[in-house]
């Protein structure tokens, strides 16, 4: 799986593109919908995959079909060539979703995880025990999985925790 990082909007927010087989998935569309489709480029667009539903991750969603939105009721998918799994990882928000590609050993993380701490849990529908136990749960995945957040740069899990003060 290739993965094309392009930043978007004043917060920086990350939209991630996944190729596979000439075939795309779209992770949190931020407000540039030009950069983003200059890495789209015309090819098929499976699925639009959203950790959650803030401001700086869903700009460009109006510029995709309301029928491309991955509607989140189940756990594992199998969407084209890919396969991955949803976690529930709330604490940033209410809504806070990481996807999990087991095979490639990747997960989108959204506002929940970051390189060195954790999403913001002081806005509305934040809640740090929350965000507590989305840590435990995520500490039990492989260590070796790299982690590509909704802001800033890729991390591993090995590396958040060993170094986030948060994973203590």
């Amino acid at each position: 799986m290739h993965i094309d990082r392009v930043v978007t909007g004043l917060l920086e927010e990350n939209c991630y593109i996944l190729e596979k087989d000439n075939k795309l998935l779209v992770v949190d569309p931020g407000d540039d919908i030009d950069k983003i489709n200059k890495v789209i480029n015309n090819r098929e667009v499976l699925k639009v995959l959203i950790t959650h539903k803030h401001f700086d991750h869903i700009g460009a969603l109006s510029y995709f079909d309301k029928s491309l939105v991955l509607n989140n009721t189940l756990s594992d998918y199998k969407i084209g060539p890919f396969k991955f799994s949803i976690i529930t990882t709330k604490g940033h928000t209410k809504d806070s979703v990481s996807y999990y590609f087991k095979e490639e050993k990747v997960l989108f993380s959204g506002d929940f995880l970051f390189k060195g701490t954790v999403g913001r849990c002081d806005l509305e529908g934040g809640n740090f025990n929350e965000m507590k136990e989305s840590i435990t749960k995520i500490k039990e995945y492989p260590k070796d999985i790299t982690i590509y957040p909704g802001h800033g740069e890729s991390t591993t899990l090995e590396e958040e925790i060993k170094n986030n003060p948060y994973f203590k």
